[in-house]
């Protein structure tokens, strides 16, 4: 690429026409192929500018695919997922969800002898 002419400003006024050789952005420019931003993304990740513009395409996705991952600045920030995920998840673990995984253990036919100590009990006066 040869030199091109730019105005020179100084002050919001064109000063004087120079020569000025061309930046190394300006030189990659057209060798650089360019893709849409949005095509660089994996299926489940979203920069937060494409999440916000696409805010409905990410909500169906995670409702069809699984958990979508928005990112900020190139770094996951929040996970999307569905309501019932999202409330099984939030839902405290009862005694009743401890004795169904304890059942489904491959471990559950496996006998164990629960040992209890017995020791004299101690009176306290309140």
């Amino acid at each position: 690429m040869l030199p091109v002419k730019r105005p020179f400003v100084a002050f919001g006024r064109p000063l004087s026409n120079i020569l000025v050789r061309p930046t190394e952005k300006e030189w990659n420019l057209k060798s650089v192929k360019r893709s849409k931003p949005g095509n660089r993304r994996p299926g489940n990740r979203w920069s937060l500018q494409d999440a916000k513009a696409k805010l409905s395409e990410v909500v169906r996705q995670a409702r069809e695919r699984g958990p979508q991952r928005v990112t900020v600045h190139g770094r996951d920030a929040v996970v999307i997922v569905r309501a019932e995920e999202f409330d099984r998840m939030r839902r405290p673990i009862s005694g009743r969800d401890l004795l169904a995984m304890m059942a489904s253990s491959p471990l559950a036919d496996v006998d164990f002898e629960r040992l209890s100590v017995k020791s004299p009990v101690r009176d306290v006066d309140l």
